[in-house]
């Protein structure tokens, strides 16, 4: 008998309530999944995002075989194939199904290889809205329309109205604001954070355990530890991390969302972003969590917003970005930036302590927050001059959370401004002193944040004056980039000659490691 439909789920597909299953027909249809070598090997992926990938991916084939749906699943210990297409192209030959279903993937190269499959093998395919999101790419371009700026803060402000998220009524925030960002940016005080919230260990079942033996065998050279996996990898895990998140973690979360401390990686994070890219928490079903843990639970308004704002607001706006501007967006580069990624990236060798422990902590776990990731890592590449795709590929190689649909607009967009403003409004860019702000790190530095010459000097303050020379002419009529030119325009000619000398010498020495 001739198969009907062959469904697809991908590996950031594993949604229990996916609009998949609403038409599978168990007799004739089929539900295809398959790992393949290029989805660890196209970027140089860390050991901990292979394995949360594979043990998900099993955990998922799993249930879905236990409740009696027709699954085929191409493990990579037994099929070997190289590449999702020619998976899909040695199922297509030997099922001959008359239609592909699959919901819009997360990768635009993932989503190409799929339509290339199936038009090589004359096989009609049908792609369905990834029902997981609250808005559709469509939405965000019938949004995006006739504007001259596409800021989150407006279409966050559409999502609430939509999904009555936060509100008094129908058109008025909770509270009278509609952001509390202001309010999030303390530092830790002299004696840092206390009470920091146990994380969530699982102990490896069968799968997982399979998983971790076969990508240390596979990917010995990967970066990154797999001695035990540190995330969950079923829905019921995932929520165990909301919770502990909720109960644990919320009334500081506000606070200190973007402070860091040494040695300290998780501090008061969700811990939640992996689950949700790979579809294993629905995004409503987190966001109305949050809001219970305020009207009920007296959540902190300005945490509990903060919070709900990474989710319904930069996860929704950063995909319609996606969606709108790829594959442009990938092959862009505004600030002609030409230096290759440092090696110690791959390392966490450095003298700057900030870096050291930031990229640590990442070959370890897989993991950094958001603001270890935009004002560490992302802001060295930023000053120091990174290719941006080169960047972008090792965010998405090392974070066991990075998806494409959401790493390349963060990367590319925000953190390096290779897209010359489609997505920030000015370059983030700081000197050490903001590292200092808001961290210990640099009490716990060889470099003086202060110093922008000199052997003490911070090389993210060299850089970062080294930046402003490079570009003011640039920057000269961004309304927001006044103050930093004004301060750039204080310094005489031998400080300034001076600046890009070290700044040169900088790029060699870190060149040639």
């Amino acid at each position: 008998m001739t198969m009907r439909r062959l469904y697809i789920i991908l590996g950031d597909q594993l949604d229990r309530d996916s609009v998949i299953f609403q038409d599978i027909d168990l007799d004739n249809d089929c539900i295809w999944m398959a790992e393949v070598k290029e989805e660890s090997t196209h970027v140089w992926s860390h050991k901990q995002r292979i394995a949360l990938f594979l043990s998900a991916m099993r955990h998922f084939a799993k249930e879905l075989i236990d409740k009696g749906f027709p699954v085929q699943y191409h493990a990579l210990n037994e099929h070997n194939f190289s590449s999702l297409s020619e998976a899909l192209s040695n199922t297509l030959e030997k099922e001959h199904p008359e239609e592909v279903w699959f919901v819009r993937p997360g990768d635009y190269r993932v989503f190409e290889s799929l339509v290339k499959t199936c038009k090589k093998h004359g096989v009609p395919f049908k792609q369905l809205n990834d029902q997981h999101f609250l808005s559709t790419p469509k939405d965000f371009k019938n949004w995006a329309e006739g504007k001259k700026q596409l800021r989150l803060e407006y279409w966050y402000r559409e999502l609430r109205k939509k999904y009555q998220i936060l509100m008094e009524d129908e058109k008025t925030p909770l509270g009278g604001k509609w952001n509390y960002d202001q309010s999030n940016r303390k530092a830790f005080k002299k004696e840092g954070p206390t009470d920091i919230p146990e994380t969530i260990s699982w102990e490896a079942d069968d799968i997982t355990q399979d998983v971790i033996n076969l990508v240390n065998e596979t990917y010995p050279k990967h970066p990154g530890e797999l001695e035990i996996l540190h995330w969950p990898v079923t829905p019921e895990q995932s929520e165990q991390a909301l919770d502990r998140f909720f109960d644990s973690c919320i009334e500081n979360f506000g606070d200190y969302q973007d402070a860091m401390w040494i040695d300290e990686p998780f501090l008061n994070h969700s811990l939640i972003s992996s689950a949700l890219n790979l579809k294993l928490l629905h995004p409503l079903q987190v966001i109305q969590k949050a809001e219970y843990y305020h009207r009920e639970k007296n959540a902190p308004l300005e945490a509990v917003e903060g919070f709900i704002r990474q989710i319904l607001g930069w996860r929704e706006y950063v995909r319609g970005l996606y969606w709108l501007h790829m594959p442009d967006w990938l092959e862009m580069n505004a600030l002609n930036a030409k230096q290759d990624l440092p090696t110690f990236f791959w390392t966490g060798k450095t003298d700057m302590t900030c870096l050291n422990q930031t990229i640590e902590q990442t070959l370890k776990y897989g993991y950094a927050h958001h603001i270890q990731r935009l004002m560490v890592t992302g802001l060295f590449s930023l000053l120091y001059g990174v290719e941006p795709k080169q960047i972008h590929e090792w965010y998405l190689a090392v974070y066991v959370d990075a998806v494409e649909w959401v790493e390349l607009p963060n990367t590319l967009g925000m953190s390096q401004y290779a897209d010359n403003g489609i997505m920030a409004s000015k370059p983030y860019i700081a000197s050490g002193n903001y590292i200092n702000k808001m961290s210990n790190y640099c009490k716990n530095c060889r470099f003086k944040p202060s110093e922008s010459i000199g052997e003490d000097a911070c090389p993210f303050t060299t850089l970062f004056w080294d930046f402003l020379i490079t570009h003011e002419n640039n920057f000269q009529k961004n309304p927001r980039m006044g103050f930093m030119l004004k301060n750039l325009q204080r310094k005489d000619e031998n400080e300034i000659k001076t600046i890009q000398l070290e700044a040169r010498e900088l790029r060699v020495a870190l060149s040639s490691n």
